[in-house]
């Protein structure tokens, strides 16, 4: 989204209750797991997934990615009135997979929201393969498609009715272009990651996850 109206749009959305579920997500799915960092999160947007991990793991340094500079800039105004969040939060430009992206041993590479975005989803899977070593942790959320595009209507019309139009056309555009679990099942085959495991968690969305 490097349209700023959109991305405000998009930023100003109540997705209180869909990126407040991703902590316990992720929980769920490495219970044994004790981040302590660093952390690198692929596609961060304007940073409410991320910074909802950084509160929630204090002692982590987290590093955010994205290709849209209006919405890297609502991320750090985000950041800007918490200290604590300035000391461990970085931004970053760039585009996948040819984006210079820091030398550092993650724990754990995170994605959410990105795969449905791209026209090539296996950039997604390759920054993976090159960023996450030997016992790093995936985790990746996005989207699923819905059964049809009338499905995908009433979603919107379930969740987003009272979202500005620009964001309900959004949403119905980004449910139209998600993929099915087996799609990435495939695609995690090509890239060489069938170690990740895909599973859904709603009629709309679904996980990729797994150590490397």
């Amino acid at each position: 989204m490097v349209d700023p109206g959109q991305a405000l749009a998009y930023h100003q959305a109540d997705f209180s209750a869909t990126h407040g579920a991703r902590i316990e997500m992720f929980r769920s799915l490495f219970p044994q797991l004790k981040l302590t960092g660093p952390v690198l999160d692929l596609g961060c947007g304007s940073g409410d997934v991320l910074l909802r991990f950084a509160r929630a793991f204090p002692a982590v340094h987290f590093v955010g990615v994205d290709g849209s500079p209006a919405m890297l800039q609502l991320a750090q105004r985000a950041i800007d009135p918490e200290p604590a969040l300035r000391e461990r939060v970085q931004l970053r430009y760039g585009i996948i997979p040819d984006c210079a992206l820091p030398d550092e041993p993650w724990q754990l590479v995170m994605s959410h929201s990105l795969l449905h975005q791209l026209h090539q989803p296996q950039v997604l899977w390759q920054t993976v393969a090159k960023c996450a070593a030997s016992g790093c942790a995936v985790f990746v959320a996005d989207l699923r498609r819905p059964a049809s595009e009338l499905d995908a209507r009433r979603m919107v019309q379930a969740t987003s009715k009272n979202e500005p139009e620009i964001l309900q056309r959004d949403f119905y555009n980004s449910l139209c272009a998600a993929f099915e679990p087996d799609e990435v099942r495939a695609q995690l085959e090509t890239a060489g990651l069938t170690r990740l495991t895909v599973r859904t968690h709603d009629p709309f969305h679904l996980s990729v996850s797994g150590l490397m």
